[in-house]
């Protein structure tokens, strides 16, 4: 993520379906729809915010199969020397919380026009490579991996990557905590081949090596995910509003934190929707007056000039007429 910029976040409520070891100090946690409805869609490299009631809010990055709907993967390093979200996940997290979540985001993504891929990671860094290797193995392109931890012990998807490192495709690297026993990173990087492009991720010693050693590839061809500089703002405001359904003549208060959904089921108001989340389109209504504050996924810059999504959008006016 890029250093200064700040980050709204819409939230969602999901549920932990399951907590896993993945590797020392290291958890993996299952997020779902607590109704069983698919996912917002994401893509490889995507990350979401995720904080447990009242606390400060942290990225993480997604580690399962783009393609798979009805759940979010994340991997948490326990970090015992601060106390923070990662360490109270591991140590007061239970199957059967819930959590807030963000919406994907991505500013990591696999590079379309490569002809070759390169990844780099270190530690708890695999996560959204790993969620990368799933897409590429699909794709049937062209990639190595090279995973850089302390011990065995350490290694998240040990398992799951052996088969990629008895085909020579996945490298594992471990140091034992000396960094000069580990990777050569200005070898690996000192010539790369016409096509390559290069995602790293992991801990600041080893992203600064590997920025210097990439320093003369093609610019464009080298990315890297940096949690570091991003400022995560409140949720978005949620300011109380009213509706006005121009067809049948009724007007309610959307309350703060209610969607517009809500407020028209609180008065036996009927809208059809599925998802409500702001991605599927099924509660798309055409709107008359006032002006939408759009949080969807889905619509146009033309058709949010007619429409709005009513699961999720909410009115920089007082009022928004609806064509309902």
């Amino acid at each position: 993520m890029s250093g200064g910029k700040t980050v709204k976040i819409r939230v969602m409520r999901l549920f932990v379906r399951s907590i896993t070891y993945l590797a020392r100090a290291i958890n993996g946690y299952e997020l779902v729809d607590p109704r069983g409805r698919d996912l917002p869609p994401f893509t490889a490299g995507a990350h979401v915010a995720l904080r447990r009631e009242g606390e400060a809010w942290r990225d993480y990055s997604l580690w399962n199969d783009p393609a798979e709907r009805r759940r979010y993967c994340i991997a948490v390093l326990c970090e015992r020397a601060r106390d923070g979200l990662s360490r109270r996940l591991h140590e007061e997290a239970r199957v059967g919380d819930t959590v807030e979540v963000g919406m994907p985001r991505n500013d990591f993504p696999l590079a379309e026009g490569a002809e070759r891929h390169l990844l780099l990671a270190g530690g708890i860094g695999i996560t959204p490579l790993f969620a990368m290797l799933a897409v590429l193995r699909r794709r049937r392109a062209a990639f190595e991996l090279h995973y850089c931890t302390r011990t065995p012990e350490d290694t998240a998807f040990r398992e799951e990557l052996a088969i990629l490192a008895a085909q020579g495709r996945a490298h594992f690297h471990h140091d034992g905590g000396d960094p000069a026993r580990g990777l050569d990173i200005r070898a690996l990087l000192r010539t790369p081949a016409p096509g390559t492009h290069l995602y790293c991720c992991g801990p600041s010693g080893l992203m600064a090596a590997a920025a210097e050693a990439s320093a003369h590839w093609p610019a464009g061809t080298v990315h890297r995910e940096d949690f570091g500089g991003a400022v995560l703002g409140a949720p978005e405001d949620d300011r109380p509003f009213r509706v006005r359904l121009t067809k049948s003549g009724g007007e309610y208060e959307v309350a703060a934190g209610e969607t517009i959904v809500e407020a028209l089921r609180r008065h036996d108001v009927a809208v059809r929707t599925s998802c409500e989340l702001g991605y599927c389109g099924a509660c798309v209504t055409p709107y008359r007056g006032g002006e939408p504050e759009h949080r969807d996924q889905y619509l146009d810059a033309a058709g949010r000039r007619r429409y709005v999504m009513i699961c999720c959008a909410r009115a920089k006016t007082p009022v928004l007429e609806l064509d309902l």
